[in-house]
């Protein structure tokens, strides 16, 4: 059974390497280059973007009367968002620095570029400010978590997990117990050293 796992999550990883090959090549249809971390366009491009841009008045009177009221409760979430970018960075600094764990990198979890875009007006690149940043420390805090799950308590549940973090794969098994004290301290190992490796299937060592 375990080899057959090992094979499916190796498949996996083969396809998400392929994913992403598929959306490199995606850039060269919107005629896009990455430079030094940020996108840029043709200037053809760039002019045609703009015609396409929907004014401020325009999209206010297009926006459904609902999408507006709520708007407040919407944006009122920065407060704690912000919040918690804040104490993932103490956590990472007091307690990864405790437990001898690299930080885990902001700027691969946090992007917020999409509101660069110039066919979009500055609602829409407001509200695309607000969801990378949002989705992002959300990303970053569950990064921060994994790697603290596996340096302390790296067993499977006994319930389906449906969004499992790609740490999960390697955890113990839920009531191996002679597992769990054989294989915690290699664990522990993994994510000081290697934090960034992918999981390669139950129970590996690379």
């Amino acid at each position: 059974m375990e080899n057959e796992i090992d094979d499916l999550v190796r498949r996996l990883v083969r396809l998400e390497d392929e994913l992403e090959r598929k959306l490199e090549a995606q850039r060269d249809q919107f005629r896009y280059r990455v430079e030094e971390g940020r996108a840029v366009f043709e200037e053809s491009v760039n002019r045609q973007h703009k015609l396409l841009k929907t004014s401020l008045v325009t999209f206010l009177k297009r926006s459904p009367l609902a999408s507006l009221i709520v708007a407040p409760a919407v944006y009122g979430l920065i407060i704690p968002i912000a919040l918690l970018d804040l104490g993932v960075w103490i956590f990472q600094v007091v307690c990864f620095t405790a437990w001898g764990m690299e930080r885990v990198k902001r700027s691969d979890h946090v992007i917020v570029d999409r509101h660069r875009l110039s066919y979009l007006n500055g609602i829409e690149k407001l509200n695309c400010w607000y969801c990378g940043y949002a989705n992002g420390v959300i990303a970053l805090a569950r990064e921060v978590a994994s790697r603290s799950e596996q340096y302390w308590c790296p067993i499977k549940h006994a319930l389906r997990v449906r969004t499992r973090h790609p740490r999960y794969r390697n955890f113990v098994e839920y009531g191996d117990a002679e597992g769990f004290r054989a294989q915690l301290e290699k664990l522990r190992d993994k994510v000081r050293k290697n934090p960034d490796a992918r999981p390669e299937g139950p129970g590996s060592e690379g």
